[in-house]
């Protein structure tokens, strides 16, 4: 179908995503009297921000700093997160009558734990600053002309073209695919002669095959306190077996960490050591079977299934140097090697993206083409679980609603 005759548009910008960056790009801009035109394929903006959090949003962690990103440029991320901070975040949500309660590590739920209250401060400002929203429009897209671009888009079946001055790309990464997700915001950046960074799915659950899959399943739906480790980074969080691998918050963080082929470890009693325990029990209860002992310190189950790795059934007073070095190894540095990871349906956030080089660290515009911005996941900025990756999209939509 031919486009058709294309629109002089009377927007500031045109906002290509209705997540949280673009949502909040939209309404800064409406604070500053600028009129912005968000385009998203979605019946709804804000789809990602409703599942999030099991339904409740951990909209932003107190905790945040660059460190808690991943990117090519660790320090890419410090001038959005300084002009748009934790503080300006919580107080823009209590504006709008959501307070924040804090779970563990410093994450902020609202107090009503759901996540549409968070997604209709936006409407509501949205409506209330004469921003428009077109939902069910897909962008097909976007190609530089005389004094900004020309956006081609396909809205109620209908094929048409508008122009704005600037494009921001709020458009997400690829993870969870029903929900909208795609690679256009990367296809847009490499049609502009942008380098992107290799995507990879991350905060993602790993997978676990061949001989040793059979001893994860057994043990699905078993949680246990960890620390998680490898030579780049370390998280103390739950991890849960499952019929296919691992999952649960530390597995997660450190999948972010973790390339095809390598292995981690885990410290499966962090705040204790296991001889240390053993030595304790074992003066006063020496008769006891290393089987209960370790059914106090897990789930009957999980102390039953290391009876494949280690001397349950001996009592404790005869257990050997030669156990106590292998409990020792088996507890505190179990080893992993995952198969792979569920993929990006199954994924949090997708790591890589826009390269940072590409963009002003202050203004989050291209380089090389004025006018072009980009924000949120689409970017080589990826936050760890808890809260970071939503801190990244509200502060790169405020900057870049400074800008045009």
């Amino acid at each position: 179908m031919c486009a058709n005759l294309t629109k002089q548009s009377n927007f500031d910008a045109i906002i290509i995503g209705g997540g949280a960056c673009g949502l909040m790009c939209a309404v800064q801009a409406g604070f500053l009297g600028k009129r912005t035109l968000m385009l998203e394929r979605n019946d709804r903006v804000g789809a990602k921000i409703l599942i999030s959090g099991g339904g409740r949003c951990n909209y932003t962690n107190l905790h945040t700093t660059a460190q808690q990103f991943i990117s090519a440029n660790p320090h890419f991320s410090k001038s959005a997160l300084s002009q748009w901070t934790v503080d300006d975040t919580i107080n823009f949500f209590e504006t709008y009558g959501i307070t924040g309660q804090e779970k563990t590590l410093g994450q902020l739920f609202p107090t009503t734990n759901k996540a549409k209250d968070i997604v209709e401060v936006f409407t509501n400002l949205c409506a209330d600053l004469d921003q428009t929203i077109w939902l069910e429009t897909e962008v097909k897209a976007v190609e530089q002309a005389q004094g900004g671009f020309v956006i081609t888009y396909e809205r109620y079946g209908k094929t048409q073209q508008i122009t704005s001055p600037n494009v921001v790309m709020a458009s997400g990464g690829l993870p969870v695919q029903k929900l909208g997700a795609s690679d256009f915001g990367l296809r847009i950046a490499r049609q502009f002669g942008l380098n992107v960074v290799k995507t990879v799915p991350a905060l993602v659950p790993l997978t676990i095959t061949g001989k040793d899959q059979s001893w994860y399943e057994q043990l699905s739906g078993n949680s246990i306190f960890c620390r998680v480790w490898n030579e780049r980074i370390s998280f103390e969080e739950n991890i849960l077996f499952t019929h296919w691998g691992l999952s649960g918050p530390a597995i997660l963080q450190i999948s972010s960490y973790w390339q095809a082929g390598e292995v981690f470890y885990m410290d499966m009693l962090p705040q204790q050591n296991i001889t240390d325990l053993i030595t304790a029990e074992r003066a006063t209860n020496p008769k006891k079977l290393l089987l209960n002992l370790l059914a106090g310190l897990y789930t009957r189950k999980f102390a039953e299934a290391l009876s494949s790795m280690l001397p349950v059934q001996k009592n404790l007073a005869s257990l050997s140097k030669a156990d106590l070095e292998l409990m020792e190894q088996l507890i505190h540095e179990f080893k992993v090697k995952p198969a792979g990871d569920k993929g990006y349906d199954k994924a949090e956030v997708m790591r890589g993206g826009v390269d940072t080089d590409e963009l002003s660290s202050k203004t989050l515009e291209a380089k090389k083409v004025p006018g072009l911005y980009f924000g949120g996941e689409c970017v080589d900025v990826t936050g760890w679980l808890g809260g970071y990756n939503f801190q990244w999209a509200w502060a790169s939509g405020f900057v870049i609603a400074q800008q045009f």
